[in-house]
């Protein structure tokens, strides 16, 4: 897991910037009406729901906003979404998965292959990173004001955490994608609330770059980003603390 609370540090950051640009807030919006939609409109039966909801006030959305994309999910005009991911590789070798949701498959797989094609990559087959990518339930946490963190961190081995890290005043807590909704479960029961929650594609062969050529993949990730109709965007960059401040 080496590196895996230097990126989450580094999400944090850049979570700000496009929450501004409104960017996090559209992809939480699509995610939390497809799940409506899917599962129906009562997060209590409906995990998927409640997660998005949970990651919606992460972030501040407001009350309203939420409300709203749960309504439209389950109304008999939803948008008819479907979920796709693409595989391929940046600058240098470096693996980047990409996790969409959209209404228009042509249009989506345009886009991305555009992308990669501009920043000096290639788009692959699906099923070309599996042997990079693990999928892994991940929890931020706020880290409490009074923590014994050797009882804390037996306690979520117990919920089935594989990792617990604790960086700048937050839990960072990984486990297996089959027991998340255990690990929920867990932090209900130590009263933690995590500040995001999700199921990640956590690289196990990561590639250590030079300043210039970790911007130049950089490109992409965020060009990638930067679409409506992607989600989540992976890689299996490195990242050094001397690095962090140019992203």
């Amino acid at each position: 897991m080496a590196g895996h609370s230097k990126w989450a540090n580094i999400k944090r950051r850049k979570g700000a910037q496009d929450a501004k640009r409104g960017k996090i807030f559209t992809k939480i919006i699509k995610e939390i009406t497809v799940a409506s939609k899917e599962g129906g409109p009562d997060p209590d039966g409906n995990p998927r729901l409640r997660l998005a909801i949970q990651n919606a006030k992460g972030v501040n959305m407001p009350k309203d906003t939420i409300e709203r994309a749960v309504k439209k999910g389950s109304g008999d005009d939803a948008a008819n979404y479907m979920e796709t991911t693409y595989e391929g590789y940046g600058p240098h070798g470096v693996a980047v998965f990409v996790e969409c949701t959209t209404d228009n498959l042509n249009r989506t797989v345009s886009d991305v292959r555009a992308a990669f094609s501009k920043y000096g990559g290639n788009l692959g087959t699906n099923g070309s990173l599996e042997f990079i990518f693990d999928r892994k339930g991940v929890f931020n946490i706020p880290a409490p004001a009074e923590l014994d963190e050797d009882e804390l961190t037996l306690d979520l081995i117990d919920g089935g955490a594989e990792d617990v890290e604790i960086d700048e005043g937050y839990l960072n807590v990984t486990c297996a994608m089959e027991d998340f909704g255990n690990m929920q479960k867990k932090l209900e029961e130590l009263n933690l609330i995590s500040e995001t929650a999700e199921l990640q594609r956590i690289p196990n062969n990561l590639k250590v770059l030079e300043d210039e050529q970790l911007l130049g993949v950089m490109k992409l990730v965020e060009a990638l980003e930067d679409n409506d109709d992607v989600q989540k965007v992976y890689h299996n960059m490195d990242i050094k603390d001397s690095q962090i401040a140019l992203i």
